[in-house]
């Protein structure tokens, strides 16, 4: 066993946390993942933490704080990765990069992000600098608008009947949701809600509704990384058997932004480095920020042709019982968005499913899973592809 495997995981619940602040929710993600991996802390040889914060909350200076968590993880090194929405992936590949130099035999990575301290407009602001800012955000463009736009550009150039396309999209994931203890939204809110404007699902930013976004959320996630020598010691293993990290430029106005080159890049690149297709996969957890971002997800990772993408959520494809299912966590959508743990979270929900662990979202035989966390509007695009060992 050469590859690096996950060796252990821990997660708090997702939502609105008002009995933990930052450090709690870290404190916890991270004792969980130890003590799930049996691995004596001392034996951890570099720490990264995925935070975006923006703003968020005063902390600015934070990667330390995951040692409150074991008095033996003083003096390890510590470093945060910012990469907007896909900080979690950011740090679980810095961790990959150090096993795999030979700097490193054991790695904590952790994922974290409290939104809920401050306004919901200041959310909004704060998201907005991850945008090409003297541009977009300049214009007074924030990511409903960015991704309304894709919207209305996709629906002009393939159909407007793809409206209803995100609502079914948006009613999966929650479906999805209520079988996930640690979701945010535990409620199957069904198609005819979804697709339906009104005063619980007003519009955010036309044609987006309240269903097409994420949420606005608290939580951690964190795992433990060890090469394929250690980890064939412990109980618990799953392997990367490939990954791509693939950024394109910031300013949308300088790609087609619903090409999705960036994403259909990076998937490229990892299932031809771990010798895939699309279709040999079992599941994939991807980047639900916006219902959108699904629906060219689909196009992205080869499941469907430019322009064909509700083929696969108006055949069931990408249905929990479909032939490949698409965030049978809930994702983003229901999950939860606190941005820096999203990456790693991601892939502690695949990690989940590939030694039978996810309950009742549980995908029957599952071995292979591919993850896609992104920051930006497909700015900076993290795809790994996990293996049961």
């Amino acid at each position: 066993m050469a590859a690096t495997c996950i060796v252990g995981w821990g997660h708090t619940r997702f939502g609105r946390r008002d009995d933990l602040d930052l450090e709690g929710l870290i404190v916890e993600a991270t004792r969980a993942a130890i003590a799930d991996s049996g691995i004596d802390p001392a034996d951890i040889d570099a720490i990264y933490l995925g935070h975006f914060n923006g703003g968020l909350i005063r902390d600015s200076f934070v990667s330390s704080l995951i040692m409150q968590a074991d008095d033996r993880l003083r003096f390890k090194p510590a470093t945060r990765l910012e990469n907007a929405s896909a900080s979690g992936a950011a740090a679980i590949f810095q961790g990959l990069h150090a096993i795999a130099a030979g700097k490193a035999r054991i790695v904590l990575v952790v994922g974290a992000e409290k939104m809920t301290s401050v306004s919901g407009k200041q959310v909004t602001d704060v998201l907005a600098s991850a945008s090409y800012v003297k541009d977009e955000a300049a214009r007074g463009m924030t990511f409903p608008g960015l991704f309304a736009a894709m919207a209305e550009t996709y629906f002009k150039r393939f159909g407007d009947h793809h409206l209803a396309t995100l609502a079914r999209i948006a009613a999966k994931n929650h479906a999805n949701g209520v079988r996930n203890p640690i979701a945010h939204i535990r409620r199957d809110l069904g198609f005819d809600f979804c697709n339906t404007v009104g005063p619980d699902n007003p519009l955010v930013a036309s044609p987006l509704r309240k269903t097409d976004c994420s949420t606005v959320a608290d939580g951690a996630a964190a795992l433990i990384l060890a090469d394929g020598e250690t980890a064939r010691t412990l109980a618990k293993k799953v392997a990367f058997r490939a990954y791509s990290q693939v950024n394109d430029f910031l300013p949308i106005a300088k790609r087609d932004p619903i090409a999705f080159d960036g994403p259909r890049l990076a998937w490229a690149q990892a299932l031809a480095a771990a010798g895939l297709v699309v279709s040999d996969l079992s599941l994939a957890e991807v980047h639900d920020c916006f219902t959108m971002a699904e629906l060219l997800t689909y196009e992205a990772m080869g499941l469907a042709e430019t322009g064909r993408g509700s083929v696969i959520i108006d055949e069931g494809i990408s249905a929990l019982t479909g032939r490949l299912p698409i965030n049978p966590s809930g994702g983003l959508k229901a999950k939860g968005h606190p941005i820096g743990a999203t990456g790693v979270s991601m892939h502690v929900m695949a990690a989940m499913q590939l030694v039978g662990e996810a309950g009742d979202f549980q995908v029957p035989d599952a071995r292979l899973a591919g993850v896609f966390n992104m920051g930006g509007s497909a700015v900076a695009n993290y795809v790994s592809i996990l293996e049961a060992c």
